[in-house]
């Protein structure tokens, strides 16, 4: 099948084999200009309209795990859904960055979630066989 693909302002004719994983590309065009931006209309300004009323706060969730009581720290959060397999660190336990800190199973795959920086384990907000959605803070490291 050949399709036609554009990649970096190029136009390349892309041919895929049925039987065969070989692809090879062709380049068919030269590069292209971005197209010009919109004609800029200089108009008065509106009058400025009343700040809305600040919505108020919504409830805390009760099944939520707790945030961190201090604003400071890093958050290692889940790259990705799925099951906590093992946890590797501990409250209070002091971490070098690259470390493991916790095995995460996603599409039938363990992950191995590393510390992004050097510091001491503020709290850990996962447990063994709970599961986690995708940026869900997992540990915090201060």
């Amino acid at each position: 099948m050949k399709y036609l693909v554009t990649l970096n302002g190029n136009e390349y004719e892309v041919e895929v084999g049925a039987d065969s994983v070989t692809l090879t590309a062709e380049r068919i065009g030269a590069v292209k200009a971005a197209p010009a931006p919109a004609p800029v209309v200089s108009r008065p300004a509106p009058a400025a309209a009343p700040a809305p009323a600040p919505a108020p706060a919504p409830a805390a969730a009760v099944s939520a795990p707790a945030a961190p009581v201090s604003g400071s720290g890093t958050t290692v959060a889940a790259p990705m859904p799925g099951n906590i397999l093992k946890v590797m660190v501990k409250p209070g336990d002091a971490v070098k960055s690259g470390q493991i800190l916790l095995l995460l199973e996603a599409m039938k795959m363990e992950n191995e979630i590393y510390s992004p920086c050097d510091g001491t384990v503020s709290s850990v907000l996962v447990s063994v066989g709970g599961t986690v959605n995708s940026n869900d803070p997992m540990v915090v490291i201060g």
